[in-house]
């Protein structure tokens, strides 16, 4: 999982998802059946695009940061809270694993989503990442696990999920080789070749003590601070 930037929506698309979201306060027992009949429409087919341009070129899913995001979801689920079917905000790109594992499942604690919404949040305050396993994990925080992580990780099984492990291996030992290796434009070579957000963990995660990170900031702080700033800034 990696932090996601939120693009705008165009204000037309912003005013026809309004009207929508209007008819579904009118009849908010029927918002299964509006935002079915909505899906086809210009102003849905609008946040689909733009959601896929969020995640850049390979339209991966929010929440595994894997498999290609081939639907719109809802984090907070349309049935319960239907008053939030067309709020933009609350949409996200998902696969359609992560979309049948978290369904309408949306735990909360003293009414606050334990779910992170990667684009409010940074994802590696909450998770880890095993290089070991290649598993997601709930982090620890102050000696406990956050509950958060832990809901997260649990409901979207982030470490039971085989599959998901070997590519996300696979990336961080892409990641490892380019930092031993050094070299020009290390930044670039580094961004290209994360496909799974891990360097957000590597800078704001516990990946920052593991090696070769912790050695790479030791001797060159200042080329370290200048990826971590580049990587904050996607």
């Amino acid at each position: 999982m990696r932090a996601v930037r939120r693009s705008a929506l165009p204000k037309g698309v912003l005013a026809r998802m309004a009207n929508r979201q209007a008819a579904v306060d009118r009849e908010p027992g029927r918002v299964e059946a509006i935002w079915s009949g909505s899906r086809k429409t210009q102003p849905i087919r609008a946040v689909f695009r733009t959601l896929q341009g969020m995640m850049g070129g390979t339209e991966h899913c929010m929440y595994c940061v894997h498999s290609h995001g081939s639907d719109i979801e809802h984090f907070w689920p349309k049935s319960p809270y239907p008053e939030r079917a067309f709020v933009w905000e609350n949409l996200l790109l998902c696969c359609t694993e992560c979309g049948r594992m978290k369904g309408s499942q949306f735990p909360l604690h003293n009414g606050r989503p334990l779910l992170v919404d990667p684009t409010v949040e940074n994802p590696w305050h909450h998770l880890d990442f095993d290089p070991m396993t290649g598993n997601i994990v709930a982090r620890f925080v102050e000696e406990a696990p956050s509950a958060k992580g832990v809901a997260t990780a649990t409901l979207l099984q982030l470490s039971r999920r085989e599959a998901l492990a070997i590519e996300y291996k696979k990336t961080w030992r892409r990641l490892c080789g380019l930092v031993e290796a050094g070299g020009a434009r290390l930044v670039e070579r580094l961004l290209e070749a994360d496909d799974h957000g891990l360097l957000g963990w590597c800078f704001d995660g516990t990946g920052a003590g593991e090696a070769p990170f912790a050695a790479w900031r030791a001797r060159d702080p200042e080329g370290w601070n200048a990826c971590a700033e580049r990587v904050r800034l996607l």
